[in-house]
Parts: structure tokens; sequence; C-alpha cells
């Protein structure tokens, strides 16, 4: 396999697995929040921090790693129109993910603690979902348009 389909793959590949591991992610994230169980939501917060740390940030630093490599080889200025759209929606991703990840940990914490004491969740936790949830759609979004940018190239 020649240097720009293996680094081609591993851009496919990186996307791949940071838009199924978000949407993942939020999908449990949320359900389980919706469900009440307090032992589960103690779990999956715990889960849902892991998964971001073991799939979602190598899946990001590829992204732009592979994106940039693939840039050069093509001889392709990050000026590009489409190219310098991905890369703001990329930004925007990155400014709403940051503090997701932050509000994850504070969540698990908050889960682990309530499930520890046998005491209900503090109205913070759902204040902090409801953030979570907020800043999920822009970056769900960016990434939607950033897949649209790269298969269709415009002007």
């Amino acid at each position: 396999m020649n240097t720009y389909l293996l680094l081609k793959w591993l851009h496919i590949l990186s996307s791949t697995i940071l838009f199924g591991t978000g949407l993942g992610i939020a999908f449990f994230q949320w359900m389980t929040w919706r469900s009440g169980d307090l032992a589960a939501i103690a779990r999956v917060t715990r889960l849902t921090v892991l998964a971001d740390f073991v799939f979602t940030t190598p899946a990001v630093i590829a992204q732009l790693l592979t994106g940039f490599a693939l840039l050069h080889l093509l001889s392709l200025p990050w000026t590009t129109p489409w190219v310098a759209a991905a890369l703001v929606l990329y930004g925007l991703t990155g400014a709403c993910w940051i503090p997701v990840v932050f509000i994850q940990m504070r969540l698990a914490r908050m889960a682990a603690a309530a499930h520890a004491g046998q005491q209900p969740l503090a109205p913070e936790f759902a204040r902090q979902m409801w953030i979570w949830f907020v800043l999920g759609w822009p970056a769900f979004l960016s990434v939607l348009a950033i897949f649209w940018l790269m298969v269709r190239k415009p002007g």
C-alpha cells in the first residue's frame, strides 16, 4: 500500500472511530441518565470518560495528523476553501468537545459519590447533563458538515 492510500485509510478509519464513538457515547450516556438507575448512571458515566480517552482522543489526534499529512502529500494548501472550512469546523468541534470531557469527568465523580453514599443525584448533575447535551449538537453537526466537505470538496 502506498503512503497516500495508507494515510487516506487512517484518516477515514479515525473519522469513523471519532463519529461512531461520539454518537455511541451520546446515546448511552443520555439514555442511562434518563433511566434514573443510579448504579447504571455511575457505571456508564465512568465508562464514557474511559471511552473518550481510549477512542475519541486518539482519533482526534489522528484526524489532524493524517489530514495535514495528506495535504502535504497532495501539495494542497490548507487555505483551499473546503479544507479551511473543514479546519474551522474541526476547531468548533474541539471547542465543544474539550468542555464536554471535563463535564463527563465531573458527572462521573458526582454519580460515583451519589451511588457510594446511596444518595440521589444532586440537581447540579441534571444541569451539567443539559450543558453536555447542548454542546454535543454543534460538534455533531460540524462532524457531519466535515464529512460532506471531504466527500464533495466544493469550489
